[in-house]
């Protein structure tokens, strides 16, 4: 970044380094911040940079972006204008390395058949649009359907735009390949198929669960995983980087090395085949089951496939790494990742100080194969400023002094800075945001958002001391009025104010179950009456913003229909993936939301 002749010059390697470069230039110059809102009040006259200018240096070769999951809970009603500012955001973050799935049911029905099978055999087998997440994963199929022609065709055309924009910028798309799930109906094609169908994930009753799953070793495996790459170099090119996970939340059938060994050296010649540049992007998650995933069987999936043509993706490091006890992932590269989120869910929640020394720990371990960072939520549009933080470590040198961060992200976000607003936030920092105990950030036994019952009670997890929560509370109220046109501002106010209200409906509760339990029906009366006024309240509350609407979400899922038929099944997609999840409550609230119409209605 230079002055020239009274303008700021920003130079970079590719388009994302220099909207990377924009970036850094408008908030550490500007005080500009953005997302829930746009804090834009640029000065007339630009602020000089020094004379020697400045120059801005990415630490790793790769920035990764996205969780299989955030295609389903955050971005599955997406059109081409909001993967726009979606695509913006992610440049100007300096992220290069993005989760490119969208459309790939039709690349895939395009393949299926020509091998003879049906629309019908197709529907049984993806799931419909809020759940495909999961179908592309194995863990359940048909669930949401059925899928219809025009949504196939519209998600293809959006990957056609997607994509061209992911590579005017720079960045490298990741791409599907095939894990060997497939449908029932190979069974009747080739009868001689050697298939066998996947453990129940979650519940799911026969209709829906147990995926069927080809042989690695069959023939039709290496056949369809090739076909499945031309036809998606046919139709959009290739980037060489390519997804594929086989066993996420599933069991292989074998924990010997050996068959694990053989499943991964077939899995990648199968990319390599198809595409002879291939690289094959895992992502960990799997290695959480310890159970299963030990030193032995990890070290053999992982040295399948030749060093360097592996990416594994440490999908929760800032809570339970896998690099540091496997070698740094026995010489295959790794990119460390943030997690954060689980189901979308909107609790205030970080472990700032992991995420503040755990990237520097982990490039700088004895060997390290790190080459990148990742930021893998599940769900997104929630705790902005623990993104905004990990993302500075994208260029940052070391660890920073966290108070002193937070303290200069307050006058970014606001245009301004005020003492009351500053020590409001660090009260969010000592509070929400300093998780320590490895908690899994998710709020589904939170009172508001949880089905009632006292047998067993609710027990949500509170790792703070409340009363510095309610401290934040107190202080951002009273500089309220010097905010009133600020939208960053009424957001937060109003997100904080929803957690503050959360933690209280806790005591409502505790003393409402209790009174149940020793019969005292007047302070049930007086406690259940607190609850529920409280309840209201917070619907009053969220109803004030637009980013707390559950309308919102319904609208934006019904916009892509083109019948009744088709509207029905999309509103009833948005609806069940927020509540019941699954046809019985298989995963019930796991991905709830505090919107203004879920509380009430």
């Amino acid at each position: 970044l230079v002055n020239e002749n009274g303008t700021i010059t920003i130079g970079g390697s590719t388009g994302v380094a220099v909207a990377m470069g924009l970036y850094y230039y408008l908030t550490n110059y500007c005080t500009v911040n953005n997302w829930a809102g746009q804090q834009l009040d640029i000065p007339k006259e630009l602020p000089k940079l020094p004379k020697s200018g400045v120059t801005v240096s990415a630490n790793d070769r790769f920035r990764y972006y996205q969780n299989v999951c955030t295609v389903s809970y955050s971005f599955v009603w997406y059109k081409w204008e909001d993967w726009e500012k979606q695509l913006d955001w992610m440049a100007l973050h300096g992220l290069n390395l993005p989760l490119a799935f969208t459309g790939q049911e039709a690349i895939f029905q395009r393949v299926y058949m020509k091998m003879g099978m049906t629309m019908k055999d197709m529907q049984t087998h993806f799931g419909g649009p809020a759940f495909q997440a999961w179908s592309r994963m194995g863990n359940m199929r048909g669930w949401g359907g059925p899928i219809t022609q025009t949504w196939l065709n519209d998600q293809l055309i959006l990957q056609h735009k997607i994509l061209d924009r992911m590579r005017a910028l720079g960045m490298i798309p990741v791409l599907p390949g095939f894990a060997g799930h497939v449908p029932e109906a190979l069974s009747r094609i080739h009868p001689k198929a050697n298939i066998s169908q996947l453990g129940d994930w979650a519940g799911f009753s026969k209709k829906f669960c147990c995926t069927y799953l080809l042989d690695f070793g069959d023939p039709l495996f290496k056949e369809i995983g090739v076909s499945f790459i031309k036809e998606m170099e046919y139709e959009f090119g290739v980037d060489h980087i390519y997804n594929v996970d086989s066993f996420n939340e599933m069991k292989p059938k074998s924990g010997s090395a050996e068959y694990l060994q053989e499943v991964g050296s077939i899995i990648f010649d199968v990319l390599q085949t198809g595409d002879p540049d291939a690289i094959w992007l895992m992502q960990g998650w799997l290695f959480q089951d310890k159970q299963f995933w030990q030193q032995a069987q990890i070290k053999a999936m992982l040295t399948s496939v030749p060093e360097g043509k592996m990416i594994v993706l440490d999908l929760f490091s800032e809570v339970s790494p896998i690099y540091t006890y496997t070698e740094s992932y026995y010489g295959q590269p790794y990119i460390w990742c943030m997690l954060h989120d689980f189901g979308g869910t909107m609790e205030l929640y970080g472990a700032l100080d992991s995420i503040n020394t755990g990237p520097f720990e982990g490039r700088n371990m004895t060997n390290s194969t790190m080459v990148g960072l990742g930021l893998t939520p599940e769900g997104i549009y929630q705790n902005e400023v623990i993104y905004e933080f990990f993302m500075e470590n994208v260029w940052r040198k070391q660890p920073r002094d966290i108070t002193k961060w937070i303290a200069d992200f307050t006058r970014k976000r606001y245009g301004k800075y005020n003492k009351f607003v500053d020590l409001a936030w660090q009260y969010l920092k000592k509070s929400v945001y300093n998780n320590t105990d490895g908690f899994k950030d998710h709020d589904k036994n939170s009172i508001p958002m949880s089905r009632p019952r006292y047998r067993h009670g609710l027990h949500p997890h509170v790792w703070f001391d409340p009363e510095d929560l309610y401290a934040a509370w107190d202080l951002l109220i009273l500089s309220a009025d010097q905010y009133k046109n600020n939208s960053l501002y009424q957001y937060d106010l109003v997100d904080v104010t929803r957690n503050s209200l959360q933690i209280i409906s806790i005591e409502y509760y505790n003393k409402m179950i209790a009174s149940v339990m020793i019969n005292k029906t007047e302070d049930f009366l007086i406690n259940s009456r607190m609850l529920l006024e409280l309840l209201n309240d917070m619907e009053t509350l969220l109803a004030s913003d637009s980013h707390f609407l559950l309308g919102k979400w319904i609208a934006a899922a019904k916009s892509w229909a083109t019948d009744i038929s088709e509207s029905f099944n999309l509103e009833f997609n948005a609806r069940n993936q927020i509540t019941l999840w699954g046809p019985r409550g298989e995963i019930l609230d796991y991905a709830c939301k505090q919107w203004s119409g879920l509380l009430k209605g």
